[in-house]
Parts: C-alpha cells; sequence; structure tokens
C-alpha cells in the first residue's frame, strides 16, 4: 500500500471507523458539502467484515446491503458473501473519493477549548486533531463479548469466540459445542455438522425466533409494520414462524415465547433467518441442549446439570461496541456502555458528536447506514449553514493512502 505525505491536513468532520456506517457518513457528508477524513485503526477498509467467517453470507438481499450512492455489483448475487461485501466497501471508497486513514487508531475524543476554533480533540498516537464534528462508527461489534463462565480457565479443551472462527476444517473429526443460537451461532452449527464434525451441539438460553431465509420479504415487513400495534405484530410473527417453520420441541427447541418485535426491542436481537439449520436439527446433525452454566476441567456443566465433554467450544456469544476508553468521559453512554443519542440525534453538552452503527433494527442494519448517513450529513448542513464548522490544521502528518492521498483500503 503506498504512503502519501499529507501536510496541511485538515478535517471540518472526522469520521472514525471505516466500516459500512462510517463509510456512508463520510460520502454523504461529502456529498452536502463538509469534508469528512476517515480514521480507521487497522490497515484496511472494512477489517471487521474481512476477519469475520469464510462461509459469511449478509442476511440481507444485495438491494438492501447497498450504501448511498452505489450499488452492490449484481454479480454478487442476492445473498451476499463476505469477500464480495469487503470488495464492495473497498469499490465504494474509490467511488466516492473518500479521505481513509489507515492503520491510525484514535485513542479518545475529548472537547476542544472554548476559543480554539474546534469542537472536538481526536486523540490519536501522532497527537490530538481538532475538529468541528465528530463521527464515531466504530460499531457495536466492535469487541467478542466473552461471557466470564465460572471456572473457564479450567478447561482442558479449547475455547474461541466465534470471532476467531474461521472455517469448518480446523473441526472435522471434532465434538464441538457452539455456545448462543443467534444468526452466527446456528450458521456455524449447521457448517460443522455438514463437513465433517464428528458432533455437533448448540447451547440455547432463550429459544430463537426463526424465519426462512428465502427472500427479502421479512425486512419488508418489518418495515411496513412499524406502525402497527407490537402486541399485534408480535402475534403475527409467532404465527408466521408456526406456519413456516416446522416445530422442533422434540428435538430440544421449543418455540419462541416472546415475538420477534418484543426481542429486537428489549434486547437488540434479530430473528434467525434459516440457511439450513433448522433441516440439521432435525435431522439429527446439530444437537439442541440447555445453556452453558460453568467449566469444570474437561467438562462444561449445563444449566439442566448435564455435563458434557467436547473438544471444542465455539462462543458465539455476540459483541460490545466498547465505548468507555474512547468517549466514557464525555457523559454520552448509558449505564451498558451503548449511546444515549445515535444518528443524528445529540446530546446538549455533545453537540456535533453523532454515533452510526449501534441500533440492530428488524428492517436491516446496513440498510440503517444509509438512513443514519442521511440524517447525520443533514445535520451537519443545518449546523454549517447556522454556524460554520471549523476547519483546523495539523501540519505535516503522514497517512497510508489510495489513488494519491483521495482513499485507502
Amino acid at each position: 500500500m503506498p504512503t502519501t505525505p499529507q501536510r496541511d491536513f485538515s478535517a471540518p468532520a472526522i469520521v472514525i471507523g471505516a466500516g459500512p456506517h462510517g463509510l456512508a457518513a463520510a460520502a454523504l457528508l461529502r456529498r452536502s458539502g463538509v469534508q469528512a477524513v476517515i480514521l480507521e485503526r487497522s490497515d484496511r477498509v472494512g477489517a471487521s467484515w474481512a476477519q469475520r467467517y469464510d462461509h459469511l453470507r449478509l442476511h440481507t438481499t444485495s438491494g438492501t446491503s447497498k450504501l448511498p450512492g452505489l450499488s452492490v455489483p449484481r454479480q454478487a448475487g442476492p445473498w451476499v458473501s463476505r469477500d464480495d461485501y469487503v470488495r464492495y466497501l473497498e469499490r465504494y471508497v474509490v467511488h466516492h473519493r473518500l479521505d481513509v486513514r489507515v492503520t491510525t487508531p484514535v485513542q479518545r475524543v475529548e472537547r476542544a477549548e472554548p476559543g480554539s476554533g474546534a469542537q472536538w480533540l481526536v486523540h490519536t498516537p501522532d497527537g490530538p486533531l481538532p475538529t468541528g464534528a465528530v463521527v464515531v462508527a466504530t460499531g457495536r461489534c466492535h469487541t467478542p463479548d466473552f461471557p466470564d463462565w465460572p471456572g473457564r480457565s479450567t478447561f482442558t479443551g479449547t475455547l474461541l469466540h466465534s470471532a476467531h472462527y474461521h472455517s469448518p476444517a480446523p473441526y472435522r473429526g471434532r465434538d464441538v459445542l457452539v455456545v448462543g443460537a443467534g444468526n452466527s451461532g446456528t450458521e456455524i452449527a449447521d457448517v460443522l455438522s455438514g463437513a465433517g464434525a464428528e458432533r455437533v451441539r448448540i447451547a440455547v438460553r432463550t429459544p430463537p425466533n426463526i424465519l426462512p431465509r428465502s427472500s427479502a420479504r421479512w425486512h419488508a415487513v418489518g418495515r411496513l409494520t412499524q406502525a402497527l400495534p407490537l402486541a399485534w405484530r408480535d402475534g403475527t410473527s409467532l404465527l408466521t414462524q408456526r406456519l413456516a417453520v416446522p416445530d422442533l420441541t422434540s428435538r430440544g427447541l421449543p418455540r419462541p415465547r416472546s415475538g420477534l418485535y418484543t426481542r429486537n426491542l428489549r434486547e437488540g436481537v434479530t430473528p434467525v433467518l434459516d440457511h439450513g439449520f433448522v433441516d440439521a436439527v432435525r435431522s439429527g446433525r446439530v444437537e439442541p441442549v440447555a445453556a452453558v452454566q460453568a467449566f469444570e476441567g474437561p467438562d462444561v456443566l449445563l444449566a439442566d446439570g448435564t455435563r458434557l465433554r467436547p473438544d471444542t467450544v465455539i462462543a458465539a456469544t455476540g459483541y460490545r461496541p466498547n465505548l468507555h476508553d474512547l468517549v466514557g468521559s464525555l457523559g454520552v453512554l448509558d449505564e451498558a456502555g451503548h449511546p444515549i443519542a445515535v444518528g443524528a440525534r445529540t446530546l446538549p453538552e455533545a453537540a456535533r458528536l453523532y454515533f452510526a452503527g449501534y441500533t440492530n433494527p428488524l428492517t436491516g442494519v446496513l440498510r440503517q447506514a444509509g438512513i443514519e448517513a442521511r440524517a447525520i450529513a443533514h445535520a451537519c448542513r443545518r449546523e454549517k449553514a447556522r454556524a460554520p464548522l471549523p476547519t483546523p490544521r495539523v501540519g505535516d502528518r503522514t497517512a497510508d493512502t489510495l489513488h494519491k492521498g483521495h482513499a485507502s483500503s
């Protein structure tokens, strides 16, 4: 990757994170007349996507996974693969001529001194960068969330988070326990069961809402029914599951009691879109078991008292945003560490500090990237008209870039 000296670095707006939400925000800010620089801690665009498991495919169709101003190539198919989506993100940077500074981690964001000509100071290892507006887009899936199970350190088998699972090849002939029945956990369990694992079980705490992944209509239904009463939407979703998904209770996976809309509202989870998991459970290739309670040497203790002795445990237990070091001193996070205000909404004491990519709507996370980006760009344009965003300058910086300083990947 070429390097180009970037003297007279200036940034009316700084976007932190070069994933879909950060790229979309920077593109629409640029379109609205606000120049934005994207700071990315890794050495490429879309790094979090590139690091996911090899067989990952998006759970939204290509039409609802595009970012503003550029369609996903038709040859990527309806269910876009991990690699095709990373290539799309790289193409998006070039198409919109975005200024991405890779290998530039942000340590923290602080308020600038009054009268300094800047609103915020963005601290990097090379020093603080003054700027007029900040968009935090490091994402809700920033850091693996690994439960602190009792006795975890005593486990003599292999224990890893799904973030570090890449392909089924190392698990051929192995007894594997997958923990967590979300989209990642069910997909990993299904693939392992068909790729030579000796035995595959999946530990389930709360039975998931499962829907067929045969078309994009489920996300469309989510958009069309947003204004309807929650109880009606939940009841309809449970009825839909009964009609479309066979009862797996006899296989150890009872039907869910809570509707998918309530679970999304309370827990931020989305339904499992079936990619073969239901057939894997029906055929016995994947065996649902009770939730993990603790570890004891080679054994895994389950909530129903059962003891298992798997070779490998893969914890598909989700992620957390991990924003405390970055913005924890600013009073913008709730008790769980999530932003209090997201999208174009900001707190009065944190004007021009925006958060993009911290919700998980049923209408689609990638579709939401465009919605939030448009709202943030509109808010910045409105703020610029009322009080121009400062354009502070920092001299003599160097950045990794692609295409002569306009983009990097």
